[in-house]
């Protein structure tokens, strides 16, 4: 009888374990990336020959008893919930993003990140770095220090393209905007003048600056409506930035009768100034990029994200998770259809079920009654044998 009432201890201690395992779950309904635990519980042997029950396992007896059993995590993927920030990332898949903190390496399904003052990318209120995978497949984290500034390229063409009325007198193509190679911009402007003592179809082009400074003065000839091939390219050389810039007709320009209409346009002019960083995001493939000020982007690496051959066998800590036993990861790049795809924008919500906790609290809080019972019950069947008086 003592040994029932022990085993109706055991029960209690076991329930009351499980509330707090299914108290958990529900307390983080909403909790960020947060994996909920099943609740199962273990039966013990009692072993006669020591008086009590024995936690290990083995041996048989005349007496059982419960433990709740190690909890295990469920991996299931939560929904995927959009925010208006390119650094809240998630992965649609299995994969787990790649944290480093000194020299430890610790494991997140999504996180809110932020550049800190050194430049790296780390998650918002730590300083777990995000890693990347380098030239070797190996886990670094990036500093985005050397990128913040976006060097200018200077111009170096200008494509136009459409119509040259053959019939109008002159035309002009303004708020040509170029880039000398320290960053600066300069506004151009190329008057076409239809030269009448010249052969047909030719026209003189004076470009000139946003100050009225001429650059220089070029002509540009037309065979049958089409460009002639050896004026198909006319360079023009502005002295005072020494910026010399390409004016490439090559691509469709043509010069047919529409009265004083041209359509002559500037569809493509290289070069930029220069630029500062203006974003960070994961692209289409789960890569970091980086966008500048002066439209330009340039790729930060892949997002390393692991591989687990068991991934119930990680620590949930604080939102992140920790090996247990380290050596069973996979570093691969996102986009591999084994860890699946780094997505910006999105926040990935905890994958509890209230269905099936309330389930589960169901089912504790009847087996903590009866356990309750099993002790009440031995309890006044010993106080019914300390009753007994012997007879003499």
């Amino acid at each position: 009888m003592f040994g029932a009432i022990y085993i109706g201890l055991s029960g209690l201690n076991a329930y009351s374990r499980g509330l707090q395992q299914v108290s958990n779950n529900v307390a983080n309904l909403n909790t960020t990336g947060f994996k909920g635990s099943t609740v199962s519980f273990r039966n013990l042997y009692g072993a006669s020959d020591r008086g009590g029950l024995s936690m290990t396992g083995k041996g048989g007896g005349d007496g059982y008893g419960v433990a709740v059993a190690d909890s295990t995590l469920n991996f299931k993927q939560g929904e995927l919930r959009p925010t208006d920030r390119d650094l809240d990332l998630s992965v649609d898949g299995n994969g787990f993003l790649v944290l480093l903190d000194g020299d430890r390496t610790l494991y997140a399904r999504t996180g809110s990140f932020e550049v800190d003052p050194a430049g790296f990318i780390v998650m918002t209120g730590t300083d777990y770095r995000l890693a990347t995978l380098d030239g070797n497949g190996r886990a670094v984290s990036l500093s985005i220090d050397a990128q913040r500034t976006s060097a200018p390229k200077p111009t170096s063409a200008i494509r136009f393209a459409d119509n040259l009325s053959s019939t109008a007198q002159s035309f002009a193509v303004g708020d040509l905007r170029v880039f000398d190679a320290t960053g600066a911009a300069h506004v151009w402007t190329a008057q076409f003048t239809r030269d009448a003592n010249a052969a047909a179809g030719s026209w003189s082009i004076a470009v000139t600056d946003d100050t009225g400074a001429a650059i220089g003065t070029q002509t540009l000839k037309f065979i049958g409506g089409m460009v002639d091939p050896a004026t198909s390219r006319l360079d023009f050389t502005d002295a005072a930035s020494g910026l010399t810039v390409a004016f490439d007709f090559s691509g469709g320009v043509s010069s047919f009768s529409g009265g004083e209409v041209s359509t002559l346009r500037a569809a493509n002019i290289d070069g930029y100034g220069a630029g500062t960083v203006t974003g960070i995001a994961a692209d289409a493939e789960g890569r970091l990029e980086l966008s500048y000020s002066n439209g330009q982007s340039v790729d930060g690496g892949a997002i390393a994200l692991a591989d687990f051959r068991d991934p119930t066998a990680l620590e949930q800590r604080n939102g992140v998770f920790a090996e247990q036993v380290p050596g069973q990861r996979m570093l691969l790049a996102s986009d591999d259809p084994r860890v699946g795809l780094v997505r910006s924008q999105r926040l990935e919500a905890s994958n509890v079920d209230l269905s099936q906790q309330f389930g589960d609290l169901i089912l504790i809080q009847r087996g903590f009654q009866a356990s309750s019972q099993i002790v009440s019950v031995s309890n006044d069947m010993i106080q019914q044998l300390f009753g007994i008086r012997g007879q003499g």
